[in-house]
Formats: C-alpha cells, sequence, structure tokens
C-alpha cells in the first residue's frame, strides 16, 4: 500500500486545485452545519470536523434524478435519457462509517440481476477520499459495534489521516494511486509515521465506548416477529422519515412519469418506509396500516432481511439517526433491550 505524507496547510489549496477541471464533492460550512456540496469556487473544504448532516450516499444515488425523457410525435413516440454522461469526479472528506455505507449500497445497486446503471456509472467514476477519525466526534458513534472502525479503508480509495502537522495519505486502491499522483511529488511515509498510525487508530477505537448488540439479536428476531415488543418502539414516532432520509444505507425509492403536453420524463426519488403510503396498494389496503408495523420493518431490513441476502447489518453505525431524531428514538437502546430479551 503507497503511503505518502501531505503538509496539512496545503491539503485544501490541492483539493481547491482538483475543482479547477474535476467534479469535486466536498464538506462545507453552511451556518451550523457541514454538508457534502459539489465544491465551486467561493467554497472551502473542510478537512477537520465531526460528520456532515447529509450521508454522501446522494452523490452516487440522488435524492431525485431523471432517468428518461420522453416525447410523443406525430407518429408514435421517442425516448431518450441512458447512463453515460456522469463525469469523473472525486469525493473528498468521507468519514470511515459513510465509506463502508457505499460497499452495502454496492450489494444492492450492484446485484449480478438488478446491476443499476446509473448508480453504478458514478460508483465507477469517482474517487473516494475518507477521513479517519483520530477522535470519533460523537458520543452517538457506533461503528465498532456495526463490524467498521474509525480508521476502516473500507469503501475508500485514499485514507487521510491527521498526524498533527501532516495529512498520512494511504493509497487503498489503483484509482487512488492515480489521484495521489496527480498532487505532486509527495514524500513517503517512514515506518516511525506507520507506527504511530497504528497507535492512534488502537486508541480512537477504544474512544467508542457504546456497545450495540448487532448478528447475535439475529435469532431473536427470526422467532419474534409477532413479539409484544413491537407494540412499544414505535411510540413518539412522527413518521417524518428524517432517519431514513439522513441514513447512510437506506435506499428505498419510488419511480414516478411526470407529463405535460406531449413531453414528460421518468423520475426516481427517495422513499422512507415510516410513511404510510409506502406500501399502500392500489386497492387501498395497506399491510403497514400503522406506526408499529413501518417501525418494524425499519429494524427488521437493518438486522434481519439484509443479514439474510447480504450477511451483513445494514447500519455503519454514524448516529445521525440518534442524533436528529425530534423525538429521541434510539435505535441503539431498541437493539440493546431487545438483546436483554
Amino acid at each position: 500500500m503507497e503511503t505518502r505524507l501531505i503538509k496539512k496547510e496545503l491539503l485544501p489549496g490541492l483539493i481547491k486545485g482538483l475543482a479547477d477541471d474535476t467534479l469535486v464533492y466536498a464538506p462545507v460550512q453552511e451556518e451550523d452545519d457541514v454538508f457534502f456540496r459539489v465544491l465551486e469556487k467561493d467554497m472551502e473544504p473542510l478537512a477537520e470536523f465531526g460528520n456532515t448532516k447529509n450521508a454522501p450516499k446522494n452523490f452516487f444515488f440522488p435524492q431525485a434524478e431523471t432517468m428518461m425523457r420522453f416525447m410523443k410525435k406525430e407518429r408514435g413516440s421517442e425516448l431518450e435519457g441512458t447512463p453515460g454522461d456522469a463525469p469523473e469526479a472525486v469525493l473528498f472528506g468521507v468519514r470511515p462509517c459513510d465509506a463502508r455505507s457505499f460497499v452495502l449500497l454496492d450489494f444492492v445497486f450492484n446485484d449480478p440481476k438488478y446491476r443499476d446503471p446509473y448508480y453504478m456509472e458514478r460508483r465507477e467514476k469517482t474517487t473516494i477520499v475518507s477521513l479517519a477519525c483520530v477522535h470519533p466526534p460523537y458520543s452517538t458513534c457506533f461503528c465498532t459495534s456495526m463490524g467498521g472502525h474509525p480508521f476502516s479503508p473500507e469503501g475508500a480509495d485514499v485514507l487521510l489521516v491527521d498526524m498533527g502537522n501532516d495529512w498520512l495519505a494511504e493509497c487503498v486502491t489503483e484509482k487512488g494511486e492515480k489521484l495521489i499522483e496527480k498532487l505532486g511529488d509527495l514524500p513517503r511515509a517512514d515506518d516511525e509515521v506507520l507506527a504511530r498510525k497504528k497507535d492512534m487508530a488502537e486508541q480512537a477505537a477504544s474512544e467508542i465506548t457504546t456497545k450495540v448488540p448487532g448478528k447475535e439479536i439475529k435469532p431473536w428476531l427470526d422467532e419474534n416477529f409477532d413479539h409484544p415488543f413491537w407494540d412499544t418502539v414505535h411510540v413518539g414516532c412522527l413518521a417524518c422519515g428524517t432517519c431514513t432520509y439522513l441514513c447512510p444505507t437506506c435506499h428505498c425509492f419510488d419511480i414516478t412519469d411526470e407529463t405535460k403536453d406531449s413531453e414528460g420524463r421518468r423520475v426516481r426519488s427517495w422513499d422512507s418506509c415510516m410513511y404510510w403510503l409506502f406500501t399502500r396498494e392500489t386497492s387501498g389496503h395497506n399491510p403497514r396500516p400503522s406506526q408499529k408495523e413501518r417501525w418494524r420493518q425499519r429494524f427488521m431490513h437493518k438486522f434481519k432481511y439484509f443479514v439474510d441476502n447480504y450477511d451483513a447489518i445494514a447500519c455503519v453505525g454514524c448516529g445521525r439517526c440518534v442524533r436528529y431524531c425530534p423525538v429521541n428514538i434510539d435505535i441503539r437502546k431498541i437493539a440493546q433491550d431487545i438483546a436483554k430479551l
């Protein structure tokens, strides 16, 4: 694995330099929050922050995207719009939990039977630079319980580690090596730096003290679909969808055709299992008639159904759903309560 050192004060300028001829998606400050945005000339990319409010999944899986356009003509109709125009891009400043979410989303969108060309084209044309969490930023972080790590390179092409005066850049893939080459002739990291990085990684993991059961609760979920426990977990839920829209691994969507006169477009938009319309059938019947069934579905999907299909939990422990739920529903506590059962 190639390793290089980048002077701390040089990194923002190097990233802005990349944005001169490449689409760069980076964390930027907006009032009290940090968001991933397309980096423009007047924007300053952040390299020191907790985590972004929005997950970076919307770079590969936009909240709304036009899949094709169609028009009615005097004789027949025409279709326009297929994958093929996504630009080469750099996704900078992704925390390891969010980088790992791309691996989980790949299971869904790169399934051999149902490969999604829109998602995969963006994925293949993008180089991902992640930032290790030297000190996990929030008490709600629990990546180590979900199979992650604050220094994990999983899902990234380059991993950056804050070493004080320098950034240690580890090239995880060939795409990562090519990106680092673009930044100039950078010095290699010596054994002393790499040993210090190993100690820092162990310290960072030890700072995540919240332990959340993962696959160990699946046997209970397999047998207790109708358990009375589900009568309580949804109490207080507003069905606002905040947890699903901020989640880096939620991927439900709806497809609609919008038409005006003789033209129209087919649009894919995010949807949420928290919404009552999500499973309503044409007949009017809804198999998930109350928030109880909808909240159970959300939890079961992450900790049972996804595990059944891909042998992985559909949660990376970023803690966004815990931090931003307006009524303080805590998915960690629900998992812990199930473990006690």
